[in-house]
């Protein structure tokens, strides 16, 4: 998706041209990964940070342009809604200090962008879904005015032909329709990615899926939408529904969605994946490539199939795989992003060693169930996990599940030669969460209903946007923020 493109419709013929790229590159790639020792050698980590811009009053400000423009970075580019911003650090090294390499990279970049915006009476807000945000927030005004936003909304809303409809409850409920694909902006988020090897892929991206639900539950941090209190980790829902192109007229089978969990435990490798969104899901932006560039189509098809945790084939320099974990959202600090990272490719190395024992005690749906409870309910989620001498499912608390499992996610930090300091440091974060019972979820809850006696919703949204703010620049990690009384 952040391939540019320099149209915004397509013609028949291109539609054509583009499906045939697409079958030809995923013949190409089947050879490519298939060949030995394919996307060997070390580890290497990277992440993209998705951004808030707010005005002085916490509401939603639409000055991407203006601050790219200023800040001129090569690192930041624009997001679809013309308040978000997006930061792609470079990749590094697993080994030694990986996370404090990436905080030392991004510290910086925040630190000029928000005196940049200051510079506009505007600030940054790293979180996952800005509680302010209202329905004005989500009209075509405020999207950006790219070639490829303009494509997304037009083959989107042509394979929809209704609104988008949002339908979420939980301690509020919420039912809206929307014409714009710029609900999906209303979602940002913390994308880490892990490089694997090609043998290694199966066994270390169904490790991911299954970590998955324990990550999310203990790093939610997007509770509110519209004002309403839904999920911990609402973005789960609200970016599924809000580019939710499934005819609805089609109701004898299950049409699947483009934003899931998936569809199926990997049972050889990364190509099945690229080959499942090839087959299940037409191509929204048919946008041939003007050089030929290698497995441009393929790549860009790719990238319009919003799975959580996705496989990404990169061709350049000899090529690689990598798992891109998407599900976590933004904030609440920078040191929680980190310990967030190195609790999700920690225990997806340490759980891919036992994954042929695990498969068998935990069939797909059922891990798919977990995700989606980790999002309804953060750290008072029950899950369906894989026991020792199992017969029969059942449930178990997921904070159990995570305090039995963190020695384990810091072996799989080991494992990739992560330093000790590194890894007691970032644990610790996590491990203090669990025993506090606190989530960046848990705590804009906490204030918000300290909040909502002392005045009207909005107020109250407000001051607790305007409290989250200073407590997340301040760097500390949320379980040392400050509780309401």
């Amino acid at each position: 998706m952040g391939q540019a493109l320099n149209k915004d419709h397509f013609t028949p013929a291109e539609h054509t041209e583009y499906r045939k790229r697409l079958q030809q590159q995923l013949d190409e790639l089947k050879t490519v990964i298939e060949q030995p020792g394919f996307s060997d050698g070390p580890a290497s980590i990277g992440a993209e940070l998705e951004l808030y811009i707010t005005d002085k009053n916490g509401l939603p400000a639409p000055y991407n342009e203006e601050l790219l423009t200023s800040m001129a970075h090569p690192l930041l580019t624009e997001e679809l809604n013309r308040f978000n911003l997006e930061i792609n650090l470079s990749p590094v090294t697993a080994q030694g200090k990986p996370f404090s390499a990436m905080e030392a990279e991004l510290l910086p970049i925040l630190k000029t962008l928000r005196q940049q915006a200051a510079s506009m009476d505007a600030k940054i807000a790293t979180i996952g879904i800005l509680p302010t945000l209202n329905s004005t927030h989500l009209q075509r005004d405020y999207m950006t005015d790219r070639a490829r936003y303009r494509a997304l909304t037009n083959e989107l809303s042509a394979l929809k032909g209704e609104p988008f409809v949002v339908d979420i409850n939980g301690q509020d409920s919420l039912k809206m329709s929307c014409d714009e694909v710029t609900l999906e902006g209303a979602n940002t988020s913390f994308q880490v990615h892990l490089k694997v090897s090609a043998a290694d892929f199966a066994r270390y991206f169904n490790a991911a899926q299954l970590a998955t639900s324990l990550v999310l539950a203990i790093s939610g941090n997007s509770p509110t939408f519209l004002g309403q209190r839904l999920w911990q980790e609402t973005r789960i829902a609200l970016f599924k529904q809000s580019i939710d192109s499934r005819h609805p007229g089609l109701t004898r089978w299950r049409q699947p969605s483009r934003v899931s969990f998936g569809h199926g435990w990997v049972r050889q490798g990364a190509w099945e994946l690229f080959a499942e969104n090839v087959a299940l899901h037409c191509p929204l932006m048919p946008y041939i490539s003007e050089d030929n560039t290698p497995f441009a189509e393929l790549c860009l098809h790719h990238g319009t199939v919003w799975s959580w945790n996705r496989p990404v084939f990169e061709h350049k320099k000899g090529g690689h795989l990598r798992i891109e974990y998407r599900y976590l959202p933004a904030g609440p600090s920078v040191i929680d992003m980190m310990a967030n990272a190195a609790l999700a490719i920690g225990l997806t190395v340490a759980l891919a060693e036992h994954m042929p024992q695990l498969l068998p005690k935990v069939p797909f749906p059922y891990a798919e169930f977990n995700f989606y409870r980790a999002a309804q309910h953060g750290l008072d989620a029950s899950i369906l996990w894989p026991l020792d001498n199992q017969h029969g499912l059942r449930e178990s608390r997921v904070t159990e599940i995570i305090g039995q499992l963190l020695p384990e996610a810091a072996k799989g930090l080991e494992h990739l030669e992560v330093s000790r300091s590194e890894i007691d440091s970032l644990l610790s974060v996590v491990e203090k969460r669990l025993s506090h019972g606190v989530t960046g979820a848990s705590w804009q809850l906490n204030r918000l209903d300290s909040y909502l006696g002392k005045g009207d919703q909005q107020q109250a949204l407000s001051r607790m946007l305007e409290d989250y703010m200073h407590f997340s620049t301040s760097g500390e990690p949320v379980a040392n923020w400050e509780l309401a009384k």
